[in-house]
């Protein structure tokens, strides 16, 4: 009895001594990881910081030269280094608006045909067929847009808009000069081709989201599929949709390679979409090599830093949204 008495007091203190060890290497893995993620998130706040210190640290000399002036000049010299940066943001904005006025909604077609009326044997091969577009590189894109798409265009549907459209009041210049074949046009579908995978997998992902109670609760009081897609999923899904729109837009603005082979490469502006034009990270890709003056150096890099603020800009008013919309729910 009294070995017995003796034991369980030890016993307690070898438990309570092994119950500190374990809580000790808890909180220093804690600690550990605590400060590892404190550590990358800093080093991302660093790297931007970085980046934005030595756009504006380059472009500084085209800053001072120019001021304000070299946003709303269309001027491209680089012989007299007279620089001006409205044809590369109008291309820019231009093919974007285009390339998502096409790519969102065929995109949530797509999503909404895969999850509310596609076969499940059809569903799979059509999924990873969206997925494969997503994965061809750009420059391919730019390779079948310039031998393939551009001459199409130039034979068959340019000309087809040219007579359509050319006398349209409103239209017509829109829709004037020589059927090219490159342009802003046919950059804005290679385009809205490279972004539609962005919006149509982010879309069916968020469309599988929605609970299935709800549909079938809609489809028991006598909802038609479309009132389901257009009063249940869409409404259900709308935040991850202009998420998948925003990431789609983002991916259009930066997207250079594709957009360098078939736009033109022409610094000036048009009201005519099928003219050619240029986009502020195709001039930077055909000139940064031929840039041998700082002046022309510089104004390249703040051709960069304004696709940066651009960038921002979108992202930006898309977290508003975003939190607009959530505080309206809420």
């Amino acid at each position: 009895m009294t070995d017995l008495a003796l034991s369980k007091p030890v016993a307690t203190a070898d438990a309570a001594t092994r119950r500190a060890s374990v809580l000790r290497r808890f909180s220093l893995t804690d600690a550990v990881f605590r400060n590892v993620t404190r550590a990358s998130a800093i080093l991302v706040l660093v790297m931007l910081g970085g980046v934005i210190i030595s756009l504006i640290e380059g472009a500084l000399p085209a800053i001072r030269a120019f001021g304000f002036g070299f946003l709303t000049s269309e001027s491209w010299n680089p012989v007299t280094e007279k620089f001006g940066a409205l044809s590369p943001i109008y291309g820019t904005l231009v093919t974007s608006a285009i390339a998502m006025l096409i790519a969102t909604p065929i995109g949530i077609g797509v999503a909404i045909f895969l999850t509310e009326i596609c076969t499940p044997r059809l569903r799979r091969p059509i999924g990873v067929a969206i997925e494969l577009l997503a994965g061809i590189p750009s420059i391919i894109y730019g390779i079948w847009g310039l031998f393939v798409f551009a001459p199409f265009l130039q034979t068959s549907l340019q000309p087809f808009l040219i007579s359509t459209f050319g006398n349209v009041p409103g239209l017509q210049t829109l829709f004037a000069g020589p059927p090219y074949g490159i342009g802003i046009l046919t950059a804005g579908i290679v385009l809205a081709i490279m972004v539609l995978p962005f919006v149509a997998s982010i879309s069916r992902d968020v469309f599988e989201t929605v609970p299935s109670v709800l549909k079938e609760a809609a489809y028991g009081v006598g909802c038609t599929k479309w009132e389901v897609v257009r009063k249940v999923v869409i409404p259900y899904t709308r935040i991850g949709v202009i998420g998948g729109f925003m990431l789609g837009l983002g991916r259009a603005l930066g997207e250079t390679m594709a957009v360098t082979f078939v736009i033109g490469n022409a610094h000036k502006i048009s009201g005519s979409i099928l003219a050619p034009g240029t986009t502020i990270s195709a001039s930077i890709a055909n000139e940064f090599t031929e840039a041998d003056g700082a002046l022309y150096t510089a104004s390249l890099i703040e051709l960069g830093l304004i696709l940066f603020g651009i960038t921002f800009v979108v992202l930006a008013i898309s977290r508003l949204m975003l939190m607009r919309i959530e505080k309206k729910k809420g």
